[in-house]
Order: C-alpha cells, then structure tokens, then sequence
C-alpha cells in the first residue's frame, strides 16, 4: 500500500459553536480514515481552541481525540504537533501520553519523499503583525507570566481561556477571504522562495483553503482550512501534495 503524509490544522476542539461534540468525533473519524496509509501526521496548531497543561491536572474533554492520537502513535504512525496561537501553551502532555512528537519553533523545515516542506500554524510569519499582536505575543510567551496563570485553580484559568478564545473567534468570524498577494503568509513564502529551494509552504491560521504557486519559483503555498465549519486537509502520496475535503 501506498504510504501518504497527511497535514491538518484548526480543528478547535472545544470551542462551543457548530456542535463540538460532533466536530471532535468528525476528527477522530478522519484519523480512522487515514491510519492505514499514514506514516506520519502532521498537526499545525491550533487544535484546541484552548489548551493549558498544570502538572496533575488533565483538561476536560478530548479524550476521543486523545486516544486517538495515542492509538496511531503505538502503531508506528508519526504523529507531529506545531503549537497554534490558541495551543501555544502545549509543553509535554501530548508527548509523554500519547506519543507526540512537539515542535516548539513557530517554523521548520522539513523533508519528505524528496519534496522539501516549509511548515508552520501561519500566525508568526514576517514582520508584518501590529504593535497589539507583538505585546499580546510577549504577554502568552512570558515565563513570568505563565507561570503566574498556572498558580490559577483550573476552575477559573479554563473558564478564562474558553472564554477569551470564544470571544476572539467570534469577533473575527471563522475564516476569511483569500488577499492574494496581500495575505502575510503569501508574502512571506514569496520571499523565502526566491533565496531558498521549497517546495511547498504548508500553513494553517487562515481557516480558508489555498493552493497557488507562488511567483518566479517552483514553489507552492497551501492553505489548510478550519474544521468548524468545514474540513480540509492536505495528502502528499510521495510526489505531490494534494487539498483534500472529508465528508
């Protein structure tokens, strides 16, 4: 059997809107659905729409999801997660039961098939974000801060987080048009491209599907989409990265 590299992004477990009950079952569906040709699984950010780990404390719900994840993993099947601007705060957890691979860089290369892969969630790309979004990254990125939420009972610093993350979503909507040259992760592969050799930017954070070639390059930008109101997701079989929609 053919074996395949799938890509997935901004699932948003929890958020309680479009019946997340059914939105976690419609993922774990999916990792059903591809485990048998899957070598590896790559998450880019943003599958919960809320996640903090304390040390003795595992969050509520996901456990569909959890045991999932775990299951593929004790299979032989990679399993990759790159923090999301709502999961950024994922440490261990995730790696020590459930097999995890983490990936703490907001960027990195990857090789797959003889394809070179730029990976990221989309959300800290060039130089292009406001002086609200810088602090609100010093703010979520704090050492010193975080530690002081974790002092927090769980009670309130979920209640807290759930809600700030249901607020921004609904304040943003669910996804938004494709800018074209406009888009920041658009912008920011052009540029890598010309003075690196890429062969596809595989980014998630838009929550609108995407494939376009990029400019004066061999290269290719790949937007996946959100599963809230949708579900995309990106299959390379060995030699060419496809978008592709689970019903």
């Amino acid at each position: 059997m053919q074996k395949h590299t799938y890509f997935i992004a901004d699932m948003h477990l929890g958020l309680p809107l479009y019946d997340p009950a059914e939105r976690e079952r419609k993922v774990v569906r999916w990792l059903d659905f591809i485990k048998g040709s899957a070598t590896a699984v790559y998450v880019l950010g943003d599958a919960f729409d809320f996640w903090w780990e304390y040390k003795y404390v595992v969050p509520r719900g996901y456990v569909r999801f959890l045991g999932k994840l775990a299951e593929l993993t004790d299979s032989g099947v990679a399993v990759h997660f790159f923090p999301g601007n709502h999961d950024l705060w994922a440490r261990d957890y995730l790696h020590r039961e459930c097999g995890v691979t983490m990936h703490s860089a907001p960027t990195e290369e990857v090789r797959l098939g003889g394809k070179t892969f730029f990976l990221a969630h989309g959300d800290r790309l060039g130089s292009d974000a406001t002086l609200a979004l810088t602090l609100l990254q010093q703010i979520f990125t704090s050492r010193f801060l975080q530690r002081a939420f974790a002092m927090l009972h769980p009670r309130w610093a979920f209640a807290f987080g759930l809600a700030w993350s249901k607020k921004n979503r609904l304040s943003k909507g669910i996804a938004a048009p494709f800018r074209g040259e406009e888009e920041v992760q658009y912008r920011f592969a052009a540029q890598v491209a010309q003075r690196k050799k890429i062969d596809y930017f595989v980014f998630g954070h838009r929550h609108t599907p995407i494939a376009v070639e990029l400019p004066n390059s061999a290269a290719q930008l790949v937007l996946l989409s959100d599963w809230i109101t949708g579900s995309t997701y990106a299959d390379f079989d060995g030699e060419k990265l496809t978008l592709k929609t689970f019903d």
